[in-house]
C-alpha cells in the first residue's frame, strides 16, 4: 500500500449484490469455455458492459488457482508456528517502523473510522509484506476460475459481477495482477469489496488500500476504543476480513504488538 490519502472512502455501493446464476459450473477445465459464453450472455442481461464482456472472454482457467484453493495448508498451523512462517517479528519490527513514519496518516484514519495504526498495519504486513509481493496471478482469470468451480461458485460468481463492473467503470484494467483467488492491491481486497469499501479506487495506492480496510473494519462494527484481541469487542470486525481462525489471532497479536503491547510477534 503506498502515496497520498483520499479525503474519503464511498460508502455508496455497501450492501451492492448481483443474482445467482444458471451458468453450470464444473471441476476440470474442460467447460470452463463454455461456461464463459454462458456468463457473458446473462452478464449482458444484468448490464455488463462490452468492455467487461471482453475482459471475461480473455480469461483462461487458471489451474495453479484451483490449486492453491484446495491447499491453504498454513492455516492449519498453530499460532506460533503460522507467525514463524509468516515472518510475525518481522512485520511487527517494520509495522512499528512505518506506524512512526507515516503517523499523520495513520491518526486521520483512526479519527474518521476509529480503527487504531496496530491491526491495519498488521494485515498489510501479512497480506503483501506490505507492497512487496501482489501476486502475479492474472487477477480475472484467477476469479472467474472460481467463479466456475462447483466449490464456491455462487460466491465468486458475485466477485466476478463485481470486477466485471470494475472493468466497465475504468477502475480496474483487465489485466490486472493479483494473488491466487484474484485478491488485488495493498491489503488484498476481492472486486465486491472494492467496491463497497474501497470506493471503487485504486488499492496499489497506500493510503486508500489502509483506508478501505479501515472502512471494511468500521462496516463489520470496529468501535473507537474498543479492545481486538479474542473475546474483546472488536475482534469481530477482524473475524469478518478473514475466516481462518489462527490469520484472525495473528492479526490481532500482531497488532497489539505494534500498538505498544509486547516485544515479539512469536513470543
Amino acid at each position: 500500500m503506498r502515496t497520498i490519502l483520499k479525503s474519503s472512502i464511498a460508502l455508496a455501493f455497501v450492501g451492492i449484490s448481483y443474482p445467482a446464476l444458471a451458468a453450470q459450473c464444473g471441476r476440470s477445465a474442460a467447460g470452463f469455455d463454455n461456461w464463459k459464453q454462458e456468463f457473458a450472455q446473462e452478464a449482458r442481461g444484468q448490464g455488463i458492459g462490452q468492455a467487461g464482456i471482453s475482459a471475461l472472454m480473455g480469461t483462461h482457467y487458471n489451474a495453479a488457482t484451483i490449486s492453491a484453493d484446495r491447499g491453504q495448508k498454513s492455516f492449519h498451523l498453530s499460532l506460533d508456528q503460522f507467525l514463524a512462517k509468516r515472518g510475525g517479528s518481522a512485520i511487527v519490527a517494520r509495522g512499528r517502523a512505518l506506524k512512526r513514519s507515516y503517523g499523520g496518516l495513520f491518526a486521520q484514519i483512526e479519527q474518521r473510522y476509529g480503527v487504531p495504526p496496530g491491526p491495519l498495519l498488521a494485515i498489510w504486513g501479512m497480506e503483501t509484506g506490505f507492497g512487496a509481493v501482489h501476486g502475479n496471478q492474472h487477477a480475472l482469470s484467477a476469479i472467474a476460475t472460481l467463479a466456475y468451480d462447483c466449490r464456491r461458485s455462487d460466491y465468486f460468481s458475485d466477485q466476478l459481477y463485481a470486477a466485471l463492473t470494475l472493468v466497465d467503470r475504468g477502475a480496474l484494467a483487465p489485466s490486472a495482477r493479483g494473488s491466487m483467488h484474484g485478491e488485488i492491491g495493498q491489503t488484498q481486497f476481492l472486486p465486491k469489496n472494492i467496491l463497497n469499501y474501497g470506493g471503487g479506487g485504486n488499492l496499489e495506492n497506500s493510503a486508500a488500500a489502509l483506508n478501505a480496510t479501515a472502512n471494511f473494519l468500521h462496516a463489520h462494527g470496529w468501535r473507537a476504543g474498543g479492545g481486538y484481541q479474542p473475546g474483546e469487542s472488536n475482534f469481530g470486525a477482524i473475524q469478518a476480513w478473514n475466516a481462518a481462525t489462527v490469520y484472525q489471532r495473528a492479526i490481532a497479536q500482531i497488532g497489539r504488538q505494534i500498538d505498544g503491547g509486547g516485544a515479539s510477534a512469536e513470543q
